[in-house]
């Protein structure tokens, strides 16, 4: 008898023995999302594409290649000087060598602490023909029929900011026609002349050039001569 209570508690004191050093069930924390591809909700965030692959000539939306400008797209809106929306959207599309030259001439405004607005960047043919109904007048409205370099791909109306989102002081607003936005009207105060000699140069340095009449105007060199194009960007639904 005394055998077999001595072997019951052995059973028992090796059985609570085993419970104290067996180690806790590991619990593996939820996966993280990449912080490049997941918003904070999980929501997919798009990742910036590359040109690999794409030819010069192709149109791409600015936005997808860089996330350092800013955008006013006036034309999408009633706040212009044909007092009318001619765009579905608000997008700002170039070919692929424009858009190259802008990211490159932005870095540059960014290390001196101001970024690029856009007003205007490519516009579809189909609307010069509606902006010319509007205003057919050659002075502020170039001639469908032969078009612009806007209708190429390889204009942009801009401005700049700082990195607070404030504009700087260019003289008047985008689409001012008067002698006040002329490059060569010097006029102004100091800042502001500053301010559009900082636009032009860097820009200049950057293959674009400027226009006499308008300081927010800027061609690509490079662009002059491709075709009047009338591709449409789509909307969204």
């Amino acid at each position: 008898m005394f055998r077999f209570s001595l072997f019951v508690m052995l059973v028992l004191l090796s059985s609570c023995r085993q419970q104290v050093e067996k180690k806790p069930t590991e619990t593996r924390p939820p996966e993280v999302a990449e912080k490049d591809t997941k918003g904070s909700v999980g929501q997919e965030v798009q990742k910036l594409k590359s040109f690999e692959g794409l030819a010069d000539t192709t149109f791409v939306r600015l936005a997808d290649f860089s996330d350092d400008f800013v955008y006013d797209i006036r034309y999408a809106t009633e706040n212009n000087f044909l007092k009318a929306k001619v765009y579905d959207c608000a997008e700002c599309y170039t070919r692929v060598k424009t858009a190259k030259a802008l990211i490159k001439a932005n870095k540059e405004f960014i290390s001196k602490g101001y970024r690029i607005k856009f007003f205007d960047c490519y516009r579809p043919n189909s609307v010069q023909y509606k902006m010319w109904q509007l205003v057919p007048n050659p002075q502020y409205v170039a001639n469908p029929v032969k078009g612009s370099i806007h209708n190429k791909g390889g204009a942009v109306d801009i401005t700049l900011v700082d990195m607070q989102g404030n504009e700087l002081d260019m003289g008047t607003d985008f689409d001012f026609f008067g002698k006040k936005a002329h490059h060569e009207f010097t006029e102004l105060p100091d800042e502001v002349l500053q301010n559009r000699k900082l636009l032009k140069e860097t820009m200049e340095k950057h293959g674009f050039w400027a226009i006499r009449t308008e300081w927010w105007h800027y061609n690509l060199s490079a662009g002059s001569n491709d075709k009047v194009a009338n591709f449409k960007w789509p909307c969204p639904n």
